[in-house]
C-alpha cells in the first residue's frame, strides 16, 4: 500500500475552543489509483490532505492518528525529513495558482529551483527539463512561456505551471487540490487528460480534491465522501454512482444537471448549510439537513461500516 491513513484527527485551539477539523479520517491509496475527495467547502478536504503532506504548521493546530508512506510514519517526522519527501515524491497542485506561484519571479525560474532543491544537477540542466515540462503541460511556445511572471499567464496557463511544478520530479503521490475550480470546461478537460497522463506514464497515485461529481465520475477509481470532517460514504466509483447509500452523496448527485431525459424546471438543492465546528448538532452532523432524519440520527453519531462500499448512516446500517 502506498499511502495509509488511520484514525486522522487534526484540531485547532481557539478562542471560542477546540475545533476539530478533522475527526477520525482513515483511508488506503495503492499504486497507480486514483482517488476522488468529495463534499461541500468546509467539510475537512483540503485539511486531511494538508495534514498528508505535513503542511499544517500552525501552533495551535493539534495532529493524531497514523500516516504511513511506503510504511513509513509520516506524523512526527521531523520537518527536514518531510522536506525532502514533498517535491520529490509527494507533490500537491495548489487551488489557487496566484498564491501558489511568487509573482516577482518567472515560472521559469521557480519550476528550475524546484528540480534543482531535490535533484543534483546544473542550471542549464534544470532549465532543458523546465522547457520539457512546459511542451508537456501543453504550453503554446515552452521556451518563450519560461521568461514569463504570473501575472503574464492566463488562469489556465497559471494552473498548467503548476501542474509542471508539481510534476517535475515524476512524484510517486500527486495531491491535486481543485486544481480544475474556475477554468472553463476546455481547460479543465486538458488538465484532467494530464493527470490520467501521469498515472499511464509514471504509475502515480493520485488524490483529487473537488466540489465537480461529474469530475469524479470521468476520472476517480474510487470516491471518498466528506461531511464536517468525517468520511460519510466511500465505494468504488461505479459503486457510489450506481448505488450511492449517504442522503448526503445522494442529494450532492441530486445537483448534477442530468444529461439525458426531462430537462428539470429546477434543480433540487441540499436545505441549510454545513454545521460550524465548534457547534455541531447532537447525533449526525448531517441530521438537520437530512430528509430521512430520524431518532437514532439524533441519538449518536453513525460509524462508517467496513467494506469497500460503506457509509456512515443509520438507515444504511439499519
Amino acid at each position: 500500500m502506498m499511502l495509509s491513513v488511520r484514525d486522522l484527527r487534526v484540531s485547532f485551539r481557539t478562542h471560542e475552543g477546540l475545533v476539530r477539523a478533522i475527526d477520525g479520517v482513515s483511508f488506503d491509496l495503492k499504486e497507480g489509483e486514483i482517488l476522488g475527495v468529495v463534499g461541500e467547502s468546509g467539510s475537512g478536504k483540503t485539511v486531511s490532505l494538508l495534514a498528508v503532506m505535513g503542511l499544517i504548521t500552525d501552533p495551535n493546530a493539534v495532529i493524531e492518528g497514523s500516516i504511513r508512506y511506503r510504511e513509513r510514519e509520516l506524523v512526527g517526522l521531523p520537518a527536514r525529513e518531510l522536506r525532502r519527501l514533498r517535491g520529490s515524491e509527494i507533490a500537491m497542485i495548489f487551488q489557487d495558482p496566484m498564491t501558489a506561484l511568487t509573482p516577482v519571479y518567472t515560472i521559469g525560474w521557480q519550476i528550475a529551483e524546484q528540480i534543482r532543491a531535490h535533484k543534483r544537477i546544473s542550471k542549464s540542466q534544470a532549465l532543458e527539463r523546465v522547457e520539457e515540462l512546459l511542451a508537456e503541460v501543453n504550453f503554446p511556445n515552452p521556451r518563450e512561456a519560461m521568461s514569463r511572471y504570473p501575472h503574464q499567464l492566463s488562469g489556465g496557463m497559471r494552473q498548467r505551471a503548476v501542474i509542471a511544478m508539481a510534476l517535475s520530479c515524476n512524484p510517486a503521490l500527486l495531491v491535486a487540490d481543485e486544481p480544475t475550480t474556475a477554468l472553463d470546461v476546455t481547460v479543465q478537460a486538458g488538465i484532467l487528460d494530464l493527470v490520467r497522463k501521469l498515472r499511464a506514464t509514471h504509475n502515480s497515485a493520485v488524490v483529487f480534491i473537488t466540489h465537480d461529481m461529474g469530475v469524479v465520475s470521468e476520472l476517480a477509481d474510487r470516491v471518498m465522501v466528506m461531511y464536517a470532517g468525517r468520511v460519510v460514504e466511500r465505494g468504488s466509483r461505479t459503486e457510489l454512482f450506481s448505488d450511492p447509500q449517504h442522503p448526503y452523496t445522494r442529494a450532492l448527485l441530486g445537483s448534477i444537471p442530468p444529461l439525458t431525459g426531462e430537462k428539470p424546471h429546477r434543480l433540487p438543492a441540499i436545505p441549510g448549510s454545513p454545521p460550524s465546528l465548534l457547534r455541531l448538532p447532537e447525533g449526525c452532523a448531517f441530521g438537520p439537513r437530512c430528509p430521512v432524519n430520524y431518532e437514532p440520527c439524533r441519538a449518536g453519531k453513525p460509524v462508517l461500516g467496513d467494506g469497500n462500499h460503506a457509509a456512515a448512516c443509520f438507515r444504511v446500517q439499519a
